[in-house]
């Protein structure tokens, strides 16, 4: 194959004849010129959308009844937080002095932290965010399919909303490609009855069990998941505990139980943790473990799923527990292993998703209480976030 050389226009040259092997050359030259080109054009615009938050973020929930908004703070380099920036849910909450929803689970991440849900209980919908850059950008709202939403958990394309007004009830979702909600039919599961108070909805690692905790009626409620994301007849579990509240699972599958205790005694809360069988009844592993404190609420479990960390809001102080492989609890020093100052009423806590930090909502005063996860489960308090309102209704906590 032989080509020739063009001639510059206006200048008269001898006609030169390339060789093949100068041909292919020159052919590989323009194709690695061509390649680095677009590097430089694709390679700014990948950084300008790769995540840009801080080391640390997390995100609380203000939970207004006229203009609901969820409001993050970032950690600088120094270990100090400030407020990066507050996000119109353009929703309603339900307003309130302290801990109003009496939930656990109202603002949630997805498993993967690009998407936040957001529950609206005082206009029944729920926001759902698109967590890019520094930015949080609200992509849909969908009515909850029931009355006061007040927890939310994804597992897969399906996000279950507990319902926890009225009938109670937790509705199925599937989630779209663009994080959007889509209803699913016959997707309503009922609890035992009426106004039982739904604290919390969680789903097994595997994503065959819906657990849900009504309150007032002290059960832990298990529901079969079907193919299609809609959920079987509850199977009602009567708690073994006094004051059931909040239920999480485990990466391991186990169910752990925040317990308030018996109100005749305020520093009697415990911790519980269970075996779903495949009927969807419970077996206890641990039983009522005591967390040294009062009004244990809500609990956080860290990825790893080797502890377990349980809000005692009527002492303002955090317990801890190592979770062995079995799921039995077994408490962490002296169980009390963080506290916030007298009065905090440290309501709903998070785990970051690195499992370095553990955040505590404190609504009665306005604080969020940080706290450094040390290797053998205990913890360093790092700050107090100031600046938010005191006893005015926030709920819900979540952390990147």
């Amino acid at each position: 194959m032989m080509a020739r050389r063009k001639e510059t226009p206006g200048i008269r040259a001898e006609p030169q004849i390339w060789s093949t092997k100068e041909l292919y050359m020159l052919n590989l030259q323009h194709r690695l010129l061509r390649t680095v080109v677009a590097l430089s054009i694709v390679m700014p615009v990948a950084a300008v959308a790769a995540p840009a938050w801080g080391q640390e973020t997390v995100f609380v929930m203000s939970n207004n009844a006229e203009r609901n908004q969820v409001i993050a703070f970032e950690r600088t380099n120094d270990g100090s937080y400030f407020e990066q920036n507050r996000f119109d849910t353009f929703g309603r909450g339900s307003g309130g002095v302290n801990d109003p929803l009496e939930a656990q689970g109202s603002l949630t991440l997805s498993p993967d932290h690009t998407l936040l849900y957001a529950a609206n209980a005082g206009s029944g919908d729920i926001t759902v965010f698109r967590v890019q850059g520094k930015s949080l950008f609200v992509i849909d709202k969908e009515p909850s399919g029931g009355s006061q939403p007040v927890s939310i958990a994804q597992w897969g394309d399906t996000v279950y909303v507990l319902n926890s007004g009225g009938a109670g009830s937790v509705v199925a979702f599937h989630v779209g490609h663009s994080g959007q909600l889509h209803s699913i039919s016959n997707a309503t599961a009922f609890l035992s009855a009426n106004a039982t108070g739904g604290g919390s909805v969680s789903v097994s690692p595997d994503g065959q069990t819906v657990a849900v905790v009504e309150r007032i009626a002290n059960n832990i409620d298990t529901f079969h998941v079907n193919s299609d994301g809609t959920l079987g007849t509850a199977v009602v579990n009567p708690s073994q505990g006094e004051g059931a509240f909040s239920a999480r699972f485990a990466p391991d599958g186990k169910l752990i139980v925040s317990e308030t205790g018996p109100a005749s005694e305020p520093a009697g809360s415990a911790i519980s943790s269970y075996t779903v069988q495949a009927n969807g009844k419970l077996a206890a592993v641990s039983q009522s473990v005591p967390t040294d404190g009062g009004a244990n609420c809500w609990n956080a479990i860290s990825p790893d799923g080797t502890h377990v960390y349980a809000s005692n809001a009527g002492s303002s102080d955090i317990a801890g527990f190592t979770v062995s492989s079995a799921g039995a609890l077994t408490p962490i020093a002296g169980t009390i292993v963080g506290a916030n100052p007298a009065g905090s009423t440290n309501l709903d806590i998070t785990v970051s998703g690195d499992g370095k930090f553990l955040y505590s909502l404190n609504g009665e005063v306005g604080t969020v209480g940080v706290f450094a996860i040390q290797p053998n489960g205990t913890l360093v308090e790092v700050t107090q976030i100031q600046g938010l309102p005191a006893a005015v209704g926030f709920n819900g906590i979540a952390a990147l």
